[in-house]
C-alpha cells in the first residue's frame, strides 16, 4: 500500500534540495535553456510551481487545469521572472501542495488527473515527487539521474514499466538492473527482448531523459518507448 504521508516527507526533502541548488543561480542563468527542448529553467520552474496547484486543485476536487492551453499560457507567462519570484513562487506553491494533503481526506478515494487519467488520491504525492525530481534534473544544474534517491529511482521505474506494459508498439521486455527485475510491453507469445542497465539508465531511457546508449540489450534491438 502506498503511503502518502511518507511520500509527503520526501516531497518536502525534494524540493529543499532543488530550492538549495536553484538559488545558487542568478537571473541570466534562470533564462538559460534547460534540457528539455524548448524550455528554459524559467519555463521548468514556472511549470513546478503550477503543478504544485494543479494538484491542490486535484486533492480538492476540481479540475487540475482550466485546460491544456491554459496550463500552457500559465507557464509561458511565469517563465521570464527573475529568480527570487521563480523561487518564492515554487516554494510558496509547495508549502500550498502540503498543507491540501494535510487535511484530513480519504486517501483512498479515486481523483481525476490530466486528460481524464484517474488514480487513487494517496499515488498523487508521489506524483508530485516525480514532478521534483525529474525536473530537478531537468534544469541542468548538477543534479543528474545518479543523484536520485535509490527508493524514488525503483520505484518511479517500477511505475513507468508499468505504465508501458500491455501497449501494442512496446515489444514484450525483461528490464533488470542485475538485481532487480521489471516487465514491460505488449504480451505476447514471442520471445521476451531484455535490457539490462544501472537504475539510472533504466530510468532515463523509460522517462525519455537518455536514449538508451547506456543500456545492454539482448533478443532485438533496444524498444523505442512512446512519448509520456
Amino acid at each position: 500500500m502506498t503511503d502518502h504521508a511518507r511520500d509527503l516527507a520526501s516531497v518536502r526533502d525534494a524540493t529543499e534540495r532543488l530550492l538549495t541548488a536553484v538559488a545558487k543561480l542568478d537571473n541570466a542563468a534562470v533564462t538559460e535553456p534547460s534540457r528539455l527542448p524548448g524550455w528554459s529553467r524559467g519555463h521548468v520552474l514556472a511549470h513546478l510551481a503550477r503543478n504544485a496547484d494543479a494538484l491542490v486543485n486535484v486533492l480538492d476536487g476540481r479540475p487540475m487545469y482550466v485546460s491544456g492551453k491554459a496550463r500552457d499560457a500559465d507557464i509561458e507567462r511565469d517563465a521570464p521572472r527573475p529568480l527570487d519570484a521563480q523561487l518564492a513562487d515554487v516554494r510558496e506553491s509547495a508549502a500550498r501542495f502540503q498543507d491540501a494533503a494535510a487535511a484530513p481526506a480519504d486517501w483512498s478515494r479515486t481523483v481525476e488527473l490530466r486528460n481524464g487519467v484517474t488514480d487513487s488520491a494517496s499515488r498523487v504525492p508521489f506524483r508530485r515527487w516525480v514532478e521534483v525530481e525529474l525536473h530537478h534534473v531537468d534544469l541542468g544544474i548538477g543534479y543528474e539521474l545518479e543523484d536520485l534517491p535509490a527508493e524514488f529511482a525503483e520505484r518511479e521505474i517500477d511505475f513507468l514499466a508499468d505504465r508501458f506494459t500491455g501497449h501494442p508498439d512496446v515489444p514484450p521486455s525483461r528490464l533488470t538492473d542485475g538485481t532487480r527485475a521489471w516487465s514491460t510491453g505488449r504480451r505476447a507469445s514471442e520471445p521476451e527482448i531484455t535490457v539490462t542497465g544501472s537504475p539510472a539508465d533504466l530510468l532515463g531511457w523509460l522517462a525519455g531523459r537518455r536514449d538508451g546508449s547506456g543500456l545492454t540489450v539482448e533478443g532485438g534491438p533496444l524498444p523505442s518507448l512512446p512519448p509520456l
